[in-house]
């Protein structure tokens, strides 16, 4: 649809949405226009009290609040560019509150849990290797999946053991790595040429010789898992919740955690204080002396 197509143009280039969070717009968008057309609604003259209806379809659609809330935010900040190029003069999205957020405290590993993940790679082979540096650099530098596999060797910086990222919104923020990154990195990059097969840019390249996909890092996790008879459930967003959780637990600032995970909001962030609270609860009912 053409009004569509040219407010996505207008997210891109006035705006500079990632391309992610304008395909998840598109989504919305196009959901809702197929909504309007069951119900015989026009997108320029559709009135609060019929957002009724809207709800009903995302409740018989079984939408969690979560994809609620994504929903409602797509669409007030289309009217409201709808507003702006007055194509419209009225909003009925000015009047619709998001639902309440849903808090979910995130699942982490624990050291002992990670220890097991990393020691049962045995490294006989390049692509060991690769995955053994793969599973440690997550959990060194917190870094999302998207973040991993996009990493180019000029974005690395051996001399402060730190990488530049590009996260959320195309934002770029630098993370640092420990000894033991260091080491995987030294080896894996002796080795680097041999599984470069394509002449790539990219850091960590699949057995073609091309970028690793988001599938593929979690198609590793899930074989070592599976090597390790794991009982949890573990998904590779698991290893950046362990990363934030452990640094809080052992005193990290949330301030500085916040910018090691480039969240653009504290509040973000504040989710993992809720696990850390968990944590100081147990050592105070260890340690006090009066039970």
């Amino acid at each position: 649809m053409e009004i569509i197509k040219k407010y996505l143009d207008y997210l891109q280039y006035n705006k500079n949405y990632s391309l992610k969070t304008i395909q998840n717009y598109e989504l919305d968008l196009r959901d809702y226009f197929t909504f309007l057309k069951q119900e015989g609604l026009n997108y320029k003259t559709i009135k609060y009290e019929d957002l009724r209806y809207l709800f009903e379809h995302f409740e018989k659609n079984k939408l969690s609040n979560k994809s609620v809330r994504r929903h409602i935010s797509s669409l007030k900040s289309f009217y409201k560019y709808l507003n702006l190029e007055e194509i419209i003069n009225y909003n009925p999205f000015n009047y619709v509150s998001l639902p309440k957020k849903e808090t979910k405290l995130p699942r982490y590993l624990t050291y002992d849990e990670l220890l097991l993940i990393f020691h049962s790679l045995d490294i006989k082979t390049n692509y060991d290797l690769r995955d053994r540096l793969i599973l440690e650099l997550m959990y060194a530098t917190g870094i999302r999946v998207s973040e991993l596999i996009s990493i180019k060797i000029h974005d690395l910086d051996f001399n402060n053991q730190s990488i530049k990222v590009l996260g959320k919104g195309d934002k770029e923020r630098i993370v640092y790595y420990n000894d033991v990154v260091k080491n995987l990195l030294k080896e894996y990059l002796e080795i680097y040429d041999t599984l470069n097969k394509k002449k790539s840019n990219y850091l960590i390249l699949n057995q073609k010789g091309e970028k690793l996909t988001t599938a593929g890092i979690s198609y590793i996790l899930n074989k070592v898992i599976q090597k390790i008879s794991f009982k949890k459930h573990i998904t590779p967003h698991m290893l950046r919740h362990s990363f934030a959780t452990h640094l809080l637990n052992n005193g990290c600032d949330i301030l500085t955690v916040q910018e090691l995970l480039g969240h653009a909001s504290i509040s973000t962030t504040g989710i993992y204080t809720h696990v850390t609270l968990d944590q100081i609860k147990d050592v105070y009912y260890k340690c006090h002396p009066r039970r």
